[in-house]
């Protein structure tokens, strides 16, 4: 457009004109060309030989147009050369070099500055507040606002931004109560502001507040508050919101509409989020947009429509690393992870989320040791581990009982410098990953170590070390936690009761499980659920409150599932009530009839009757259905190898030697008056009994 005009002006002499206010025209009209850089470079040279090329006015009209259009250096250079600098000059250089994120020489440039405006400070506060430097942002406009600068929505917008960049509440709000004095209080740009300030801060309250209390609100307000619901919970309140917004007819965009989707994925709302696919086809310039397609693989992928995810993964024009890595977590909880890996090794870049994403896929789906192996690879790689990395690596460990591979986990963790803290990345669940790791593998003192060191602790923390001290067996411990926790002020829930009601029941404390179990719903508000029920069934089963738990069964709000019912088979087997047991094994097969558990202890509790044709009538119901009941299965882990022992296999190289040994403890046994029980004598008649097709190992190394 610029070189339009030249051209039609046919080459003006600049050497007659009576003042810059031409130049100046034309130098805008380049900022609006596509080629503005080059028509730029012309003027100024005409500036150049022009009687104006000393004048401060067009000197910082240019500084300003090479500014904007990203010649830094230039504009830096015409500024160095403009004679008679005024605060025009400094303000556009300054903003030249803010825009362009080189705020250190910005802050040099500020430095030296001999006298500055309300333009100059909202130029250091946005541009660091853009670039991410936000506590630096939030001291210029603290500043500012002490020497007295005038506030404006711009000053406040970038230091709210900051604000929420630094989950920093406390100063969010202290902005707050300077913009309700401010003319601002009723602007709908601060309005939003603040909304997305207390959203990042997790202040839901607050940000619904704000909102309401707003007399005008735009696209951006509604986006501020359906993002907010999205990210902190609760997620059906975005979709709630996103409706209210359509009822006032404000026309959605694609931030909105890529908010309510990521709420859909969230909650597996498919069927909104369908709708909600549905409109986007109908909007060309939305079809396309990277954002809307990347949330909707995520949610696709997330309510396990895994083809419909693929199909817009392969129909996007442009994909970007978040496309990939929903595509591979999608895949991974599909429990397809060989096709996530497939995508992610042929990933153009890798971060550390498409990293977690696939560890996660194969912890989630008990291919611990390839997860492990991932990390290995990982840390060749030099890509530096979050706290979600080793919260996967540590459930593996877990899952392994590896006591070994969770302790080198833990001096990884040690050596990043986790703490276990609250905040915008907390990185509690990494303690609470350790705790777990450590009660799984046995070493519950570790495990209370870890806990008691914790910088911050949360429910979670709470329940994994009770649930931890019940699983190995620390029924006073678990109950001494339980009080601890109470008074710390964290809430039990559905969880901590079974943990709590798994320990009483293990160290046989029925008063004690009786009444946590009654007070549930009295003192907690926590309705029992049917694990409950089997855990207070199996506590009063082990007591031999066989009659106490038979009139608990039937009293269930609920119908009783199978775990209930073994619950107190159970104890029916080790008090010998074989009518009562016939009873629930008789529910059991009812329930589950493939299920080789029940058929198995009713013929057990015969056997130790010696009513052996009750016995064989059992074995010949399961003949009938097709019932085989599964090889019993062991193993330990001895120099690194672990050693898998299953009934009947003879695939151990070095059978005789453990024959030997084992014929050597049975006659030490005999002398001590050991004799065989019924289940024994049962499994005699099965051919299994003999010494020869006892346990036999099979060696696996260890990952």
């Amino acid at each position: 457009m610029a070189k339009y005009v030249l051209d039609k002006q046919h080459m003006v002499n600049f050497l007659h004109l009576i003042n810059s206010s031409h130049l100046a025209a034309l130098l805008e009209l380049c900022l609006k060309s596509k080629s503005s850089f080059k028509q730029t470079q012309c003027i100024h040279a005409q500036i150049i030989k022009s009687r104006f090329c000393s004048e401060t006015f067009i000197l910082n009209r240019l500084v300003d147009v090479y500014g904007k259009s990203g010649s830094v250096d230039d504009a830096h250079k015409v500024f160095d050369e403009i004679p008679e600098r005024n605060i025009f000059s400094w303000n556009a250089v300054l903003s030249t070099l803010t825009n362009a994120g080189r705020l250190d020489e910005a802050n040099r440039v500020f430095g030296s500055m001999p006298v500055t405006d309300q333009c100059s400070w909202n130029s250091m506060v946005s541009g660091f507040a853009q670039h991410d430097r936000f506590h630096e942002s939030v001291e210029f406009f603290v500043h500012m606002h002490a020497q007295d600068f005038v506030l404006n929505q711009y000053s406040y917008g970038s230091a709210l931004s900051s604000c929420a960049g630094l989950r920093n509440m406390r100063m969010g709000t202290q902005i707050h109560a300077s913009v309700l004095k401010s003319p601002y209080e009723g602007d709908v740009y601060m309005g939003s502001a603040l909304i997305d300030m207390y959203s990042k801060c997790g202040n839901v309250g607050c940000a619904q507040k704000v909102f309401i209390g707003m007399n005008q609100r735009n696209t951006v307000s509604w986006n501020s508050l359906i993002s907010c619901y999205e990210q902190n919970g609760p997620a059906d309140e975005a979709l709630d919101v996103f409706r209210r917004m359509m009822n006032n007819g404000i026309d959605p965009d694609e931030v909105t509409l890529a908010s309510v989707i990521s709420a859909c994925a969230s909650l597996s709302e498919l069927n909104f989020g369908r709708e909600i696919h549905n409109r986007v086809i109908k909007f060309n310039k939305l079809r396309d947009d990277i954002v809307i397609c990347n949330a909707l693989v995520d949610m696709y992928a997330k309510c396990s429509k895994i083809t419909q995810a693929r199909w817009i993964f392969d129909t996007m024009p442009i994909k970007n690393i978040i496309t990939q890595t929903s595509i591979i977590s999608g895949y991974a909880k599909s429990a397809n992870v060989e096709t996530a890996r497939s995508i992610f090794v042929n990933m153009p870049d890798r971060n550390i989320v498409s990293w977690n994403a696939l560890i996660a896929g194969y912890t989630q789906n008990g291919d611990n040791e390839t997860a492990l192996g991932l990390f290995r690879k990982l840390k060749q790689e030099n890509v530096f581990p979050t706290h979600y990395t080793f919260g996967n690596l540590l459930n593996a460990c877990a899952n392994l009982a590896d006591l070994r591979l969770g302790q080198q986990a833990h001096t990884h963790v040690v050596k990043h410098g986790f703490r276990f803290e609250s905040g915008p990345e907390s990185d509690i669940f990494v303690g609470n990953s350790l705790i777990d790791m450590y009660v799984k593998c046995g070493s519950i003192e570790d495990g209370k170590w870890v806990f008691k060191n914790m910088a911050c602790k949360d429910w979670v923390s709470w329940n994994a070390i009770i649930v931890g001290f019940a699983q190995n067996g620390y029924g006073g411990e678990t109950i001494e936690l339980f009080k601890e926790m109470l008074v710390a002020g964290e809430k039990p829930d559905h969880v901590t009761m079974i943990g709590l009601l798994s320990a009483c029941s293990h160290a046989g404390l029925v008063n004690e499980g009786r009444y946590y179990f009654n007070s549930m719903s009295k003192e907690f508000g926590i309705q029992p659920t049917s694990d409950h029920y089997a855990c207070i069934v199996d506590l009063l089963g082990r007591a031999g409150c066989l009659d106490e738990a038979k009139d608990l069964i039937d009293k269930m709000p609920m119908q009783p599932d199978a775990v209930v019912w073994a619950s107190l088979l159970g104890g029916c087997k080790v008090h010998g009530n074989i009518e009562l047991g016939k009873y629930v094994a008789e529910k059991l097969i009812e329930i589950d009839g493939n299920n080789s558990g029940p058929y198995v202890l009713l013929s057990n509790m015969y056997a130790e009757m010696g009513n052996w044709g009750e016995v064989k009538r059992v074995r010949k119901l399961m003949k009938q259905k097709g019932i085989v009941k599964q090889p019993g299965c062991s193993w330990i882990e001895v120099e690194g190898k672990v050693h898998v022992f299953m009934v009947k296999d003879r695939r151990q190289a070095k059978k005789k030697e453990i024959y030997l040994v084992l014929r050597t403890l049975s006659k030490v046994m005999k002398l001590f008056g050991y004799s065989r029980n019924a289940h024994e004598l049962e499994e005699n008649e099965e051919g299994s009994l003999d010494l020869e097709s006892l346990d036999v190992p099979i060696t696996l190394e260890a990952a």
